[in-house]
């Protein structure tokens, strides 16, 4: 049986009822019908799908259905794959193309514009149903790590129920992103209504998207950013925009619980794989922009620079790391096809301008305690579409960005930017791990990331009669992320559950545009949870010498399921400085533990009178 939702995710479903509102089949990368002559696409290996619109809606249908029986509960498992579509109209209006997204999926169209792909139906997350195949306990805060991007949905619901009928449902969680997508013809809901009544969500991310009436409903935190969205319902606890034409005021936070910006001060949207005119197969990799607003394809091709595939090495998780170096030593890109590759020593970036591009979830798991990615101190990687692993052989970091000591020629004109990176530490296995992410170098762009030291999974968790005590000596994660260089910008920063600070920033001139963190749930006593002389560490610390941060919107929440006694002196902890500027932040309890501050000995504590009810302070200092 699954392992329970946290109470996060109980609490989730209780507070939701008051609210109103791989497969064998497919095992390949080759067009799986027959069209037009076009060139052959390159070897993606065996878990990446490519349709083509001369297929039979009932062929891609079956296929895609299979794909989501064999997903919809495999949270823990080591499937990959990604479904991609050719340009061109999928589905019709009698007969719809009904798509459902389970773990470990990419759905992406290969269109240079998100216009260029069409489905006609529906592509859709549900709740997912935990306890045997009834809907007793049907929620959608574990529905992790699926990924939506790059075409046109024309919401058509022919076929379903009446509830079913009435939106494009997307409820989903952490480590999901919707990117480069224009919906039209129906609503979307980012939460699921009809398995089981309204049940909580626990955030997501929209990007460079043209977006119709949504619905956010349960969703407790999300960021929306450089898009454009006809209205917005509601909010829970935290709900950001930055660049959205058509975002709702922020005037009476907390109520509603509203972040905007009217630019975003810097974006670089993920590198995408495409077919242009002639069949042939390349990779768009944007520029930066500063202070903009809205999406980036409304007059045309979004602006960037065009590599041909045969610039990439594209690698099978067979590849070893050698092989994989030396490819990126002669000059060589990266694809990163679906699976799971163990790195037993650091791939190494070292030429600006590097595309590491996953797809399908592509995972990266540490071996012998290597850091599987290591990023010098070079302008204008990027790095999209990679998920971290740490391994049982404790890592000193999983990911690094630029030497701790030496030379940093980053670029204020094109900065190093990590899209969609994700980091994992438990869950499928033993995981352990001294840092999560470590970015030394400046001006590095970080655009939606989930840093998750597991609450839940298969290994320590469940080991003798203390689990959760075993737990927190077994599956060890001190820092999520550490930010040590000057003029880094993170766009949806998730971190959760790590045994120190999640999140200390150390550099100057740091800019962070949605803060979500939740403490950890297992520490046994509060011996264990002590940063010297004071209770607990925070979940978002500001370094003692920084003398400029800004951050918008920032929640850190508490359940200490493990020890309910056990105390945090306060979520935020930052210097006080006429450059530092806290804006619209929270903490909140989830019925067991307590923060006693918001921020530096300021706010009431999120404690047992005031369960799921945030403590908010518009502004600090």
């Amino acid at each position: 049986m699954p392992t329970p939702p946290h109470p996060r995710r109980r609490l989730g479903r209780a507070l939701a009822l008051s609210l109103v509102l791989t497969t064998a089949a497919v095992a390949t990368n080759t067009p799986v019908a027959a069209g037009p002559p076009h060139p052959a696409p390159p070897d993606l290996g065996p878990n990446v799908t490519i349709f083509d619109p001369s297929m039979p809606v009932s062929q891609i249908q079956a296929t895609l259905d299979a794909a989501h029986a064999a997903q919809v509960d495999n949270e823990m498992g080591t499937t990959r794959h990604a479904y991609l579509f050719r340009p061109g109209s999928y589905g019709t209006t009698d007969q719809p193309l009904q798509i459902k997204v389970g773990y470990y999926t990419e759905i992406s169209g290969l269109g240079a514009s998100p216009t260029d792909v069409v489905i006609n139906g529906k592509v859709e997350a549900y709740n997912r149903c935990l306890t045997e195949g009834g809907t007793g306990n049907c929620i959608a805060l574990v529905n992790f790590w699926r990924t939506l991007s790059n075409l046109s949905l024309r919401v058509n619901a022919a076929g379903q129920d009446g509830c079913r009928a009435s939106a494009n449902f997307w409820a989903v969680s952490q480590a999901v992103s919707m990117r480069r997508l224009d919906i039209s013809g129906g609503g979307l809901s980012l939460m699921d209504y009809c398995t089981n009544g309204p049940q909580y969500a626990s955030g997501g991310f929209i990007a460079d998207s043209r977006l119709p009436a949504t619905v956010n409903g349960s969703q407790q935190q999300w960021l929306t950013r450089n898009s454009e969205v006809e209205s917005w319902s509601n909010g829970v606890w935290n709900q950001v925009f930055s660049g959205v034409v058509g975002a709702p005021d922020d005037a009476g936070f907390p109520d509603p619980p509203y972040t905007t910006l009217d630019t975003n001060p810097l974006s670089r949207e993920k590198p995408y794989l495409f077919v242009d005119a002639k069949g042939k197969y390349q990779v768009r990799v944007p520029v930066a922009r500063r202070d903009t607003r809205g999406i980036t394809w409304a007059t045309g091709m979004t602006p960037g620079r065009t590599l041909p595939i045969g610039d990439f090495f594209v690698a099978k998780p067979s590849d070893s790391v050698q092989v994989i170096n030396s490819q990126l030593a002669r000059g060589k890109h990266l694809l990163l096809t679906p699976g799971v590759y163990d790195v037993a020593r650091s791939i190494e970036v070292r030429r600006p301008d590097t595309v590491i591009l996953g797809i399908g979830h592509a995972t990266l798991t540490a071996v012998g305690g290597a850091v599987p990615l290591n990023v010098a101190g070079v302008p204008g990687v990027m790095i999209a579409g990679v998920t971290i692993d740490a391994g049982r052989t404790e890592s000193p970091v999983l990911l690094r960005v630029g030497p701790r000591n030496g030379r940093d020629h980053s670029n204020p004109h094109n900065p190093t930017t990590l899209s969609d990176v994700y980091f994992r530490v438990g869950g499928p296995h033993i995981g352990r791990t001294d840092t999560a992410l470590e970015v030394n170098s400046d001006h590095v762009l970080i655009d939606h990331t989930w840093v998750w030291r597991g609450d839940h999974g298969v290994e320590g968790f469940t080991e003798g009669v203390n689990g959760d005590t075993d737990r927190w000596r077994t599956n060890t994660g001190r820092y999520g992320a550490v930010i040590n260089g000057d003029h880094v910008t993170a766009t949806g920063l998730f971190v959760e559950h790590f045994q120190r600070y999640n999140t200390v920033w150390n550099g100057e001139h740091g800019t962070t545009i949605l803060y979500q963190n939740e403490l950890p749930y297992d520490p046994p006593t509060q011996a264990d949870w002590m940063n010297g002389k004071v209770n607990g560490w925070a979940g978002y610390k500001v370094g003692d010498r920084v003398r400029n941060h800004t951050l918008h919107g920032g929640g850190v929440y508490v359940f200490n399921q493990n020890n309910p006694s056990i105390r945090t002196e306060n979520g935020f902890e930052v210097p006080v400085r006429p450059g530092i500027r806290l804006r619209h932040i929270m903490t909140v309890n989830l019925s067991a533990g307590i923060i006693d501050h918001v921020v530096n000995g300021v706010g009431e504590a999120a404690d047992m009178n005031r369960v799921g009810a945030p403590v908010y302070l518009t502004q600090y200092p």
